[in-house]
C-alpha cells in the first residue's frame, strides 16, 4: 500500500514538472525568438528561415538603435508611465480605502460607478480624447497621455485595492481611532502598509498596460520628440520595407524596464496574488 502511494505521488510529480517545463518552453518561445531576429541583418532575416541562426551575428543593431534617440523615447515612456503610475497608486488606494472602511451613502453605487468602467472600450473614447485635449490646451505633450492612462486604468486598480483592503481587520483602525487618529493617518499608516503586497501587483500590472501603450500616443502626440517607446517602431519602417532586425532589438531593449521592475518585486506580486487568493 505504502509503494503504492509513492508511486502515485511520483506520477503526480513527474506529470506537474512536466507541465511545469511545457509551460516554461511555450513562455521563453517568444523570447527566444526576438533575441535571434534581433541579431541578424535585414537581408538574412527575410531569406533565411525566422528560427535559423544568424549568418553574422549583428550586435550593431542594439547600437543603432539606441543611436536612434532611443533614450529620448525612454525617458518619454518613463515620464509618462511614472506619473501615472504615481496617481493611480494614490487615487485608487484612497478610493479603496473609502470605499472598503468608511460607511456612506451611495457607497455601493460609486463602487459600482468605477467597476462600471473595465467595461468602456478604449477606441470609442478616441474621439472626444482628443476633443478635450485639444480644448485644454495639451495635445501633442506628455500631459495629453497621463489623464488617459489615469482614466482608463484606475477602474481596475480600484477594483484589486478596495477588494484588499476590505478584508483586512478593523480592530487595527479603531485602536488607532481610540487612540485619536484621523481617517488620513489611520489610511497613511496602516492600511496603506499592510496593502503593499496588493499596490506592488496593481503597480506591475498598470505598468505592462502603460508601457505598452499604442492607440492613445497615436492619437495625441504629433512631435517626433514626444513619442513614447511603442510608437519608435516607425523609425525603422520605411516606405517599401521594414528594418524588422532593429525592431526586434528595440522590443527586446524596451522590455528590459519591465523585466528588471519584475525581478526586483516578483516575491511582493505573488504575495498579493497568493493573499488575495486566500481572502477571496
Amino acid at each position: 500500500m505504502e509503494h503504492n502511494f509513492r508511486l502515485e505521488a511520483l506520477i503526480k510529480k513527474g506529470i506537474i514538472y512536466f507541465l511545469a517545463t511545457l509551460w516554461l518552453i511555450i513562455s521563453i518561445y517568444p523570447i527566444i525568438f526576438l533575441v535571434l531576429n534581433s541579431l541578424k541583418s535585414n537581408s538574412d532575416f527575410f531569406s533565411g528561415n525566422a528560427w535559423d541562426f544568424p549568418v553574422t551575428w549583428m550586435f550593431e543593431n542594439y547600437m543603432a538603435v539606441i543611436e536612434q534617440d532611443f533614450i529620448r523615447y525612454t525617458l518619454n515612456s518613463l515620464v509618462t508611465v511614472g506619473i501615472s503610475l504615481v496617481i493611480l497608486v494614490l487615487a485608487g488606494s484612497l478610493a479603496g480605502f473609502g470605499l472598503s472602511r468608511i460607511r456612506f451613502r451611495f457607497r455601493n453605487l460609486l463602487y459600482l460607478l468605477f467597476v462600471g468602467g473595465l467595461t468602456i472600450p478604449i477606441h470609442i473614447t478616441l474621439i472626444p480624447v482628443y476633443n478635450l485635449t485639444r480644448i485644454l490646451g495639451i495635445y501633442d505633450s506628455l500631459g495629453a497621455l497621463i489623464g488617459p492612462f489615469v482614466a482608463f486604468n484606475l477602474p481596475v486598480t480600484v477594483f484589486i485595492l478596495t477588494s484588499f483592503m476590505g478584508e483586512l481587520p478593523r480592530s487595527l483602525e479603531e485602536a488607532a481611532y481610540m487612540d485619536g487618529a484621523t481617517r488620513l493617518q489611520v489610511y497613511w499608516n496602516i492600511v496603506l502598509p499592510i496593502s503593499r503586497p496588493a499596490v506592488t501587483a496593481v503597480v506591475i500590472l498598470d505598468a505592462v498596460v502603460l508601457w505598452n501603450e499604442f492607440i492613445f500616443p497615436l492619437v495625441l502626440i504629433n512631435s517626433e520628440k514626444y513619442r513614447p517607446l511603442t510608437l519608435a517602431l516607425w523609425n525603422f519602417q520605411g516606405e517599401f520595407t521594414a528594418k524588422i532586425p532593429l525592431m526586434m532589438a528595440s522590443l527586446v531593449l524596451a522590455s528590459l524596464p519591465l523585466f528588471t521592475i519584475y525581478a526586483i518585486a516578483r516575491e511582493r506580486l505573488i504575495e498579493g496574488m497568493v493573499v488575495g487568493a486566500v481572502k477571496g
